[in-house]
């Protein structure tokens, strides 16, 4: 069995689903830098799930894209936890639905009894909590890809 490449994703839409750390680095991954109003933010507490309609860069489409030329996409996904107990947040205003977040990163602080803390931390010293009875976070690509507004990779100064 050979490992997946990159350029086995071509054109088709991620479904992936992390149901331990080692996953959740993978979507994190994959999640880095996409952006999303604060309006997309969807919390359900009788469902216990917690959703983000995101405008996902396309990580797994940079290299191909940089070796044919072609400016770089991004793609609409849905990034859906399960079996939320409790959300949290700093540095999102309440109310502002106009306000355009940046996922940074997401990662697993394990508690007792499999329970835990995921933590998505957005750019701006921003973070939104979720206190979980299990690890179950799912990323799905939910549109065609379009051409990313700048055309360009994000970029961070590692820097700091």
């Amino acid at each position: 069995m050979q490992d997946a490449r990159f350029e086995d994703g071509s054109e088709r839409p991620l479904k992936l689903v992390a149901l331990d750390t080692d996953d959740l680095k993978v979507l994190s991954a994959l999640a880095q830098d996409a952006v999303f109003p604060a309006s997309e933010i969807s919390w359900s507490p009788t469902q216990r799930r917690f959703a983000l309609l995101i405008n996902r860069f396309r990580w797994e489409d940079k290299p191909a894209a940089e070796a044919r030329g072609r400016p770089m996409e991004r793609v609409q996904s849905v990034l859906s936890v399960s079996d939320v107990l409790k959300v949290q947040s700093q540095g999102i205003a309440k109310g502002d639905k106009d306000m355009i977040l940046s996922l940074l990163s997401l990662s697993f602080t394990p508690g007792d009894d499999g329970m835990g803390r995921i933590e998505l931390v957005l750019a701006g010293d921003g973070a939104i909590a979720l206190d979980v009875e299990t690890l179950d976070v799912t990323l799905q690509d939910v549109t065609r890809p379009y051409l990313a507004p700048s055309k360009h990779a994000p970029k961070h100064d590692l820097s700091k």
